[in-house]
């Protein structure tokens, strides 16, 4: 299977619509070009869903992480550094 998208033309990719939606579910991302420029992108619809779903929120990950026996060491070192002369 390969990874790197196929481009098409855009009267070649409307002459075969159906061999581009093929290969996209295939191989991936197949992109149409208008006038040599890289102009749209057709993807299978299991691709679009993954990149279109609702990520989820930080504060949900953060609750479903697993609990750390010792708890959350919140303590901050004194140390200051070490001294420069400027």
């Amino acid at each position: 299977m390969s990874k790197i998208p196929r481009l098409w033309q855009i009267q070649d990719a409307k002459n075969r619509l159906s061999e581009v939606v093929d290969n996209a579910r295939q191989y991936g991302p197949q992109v149409i070009t208008r006038r040599g420029k890289e102009t749209a992108v057709v993807l299978s619809y299991e691709q679009y869903t993954r990149l279109t779903e609702p990520k989820e929120r930080f504060i949900d990950l953060l609750r479903k992480a697993p609990r750390s026996p010792d708890g959350l060491v919140t303590e901050r070192s004194k140390d200051t550094g070490r001294k420069i002369d400027l």
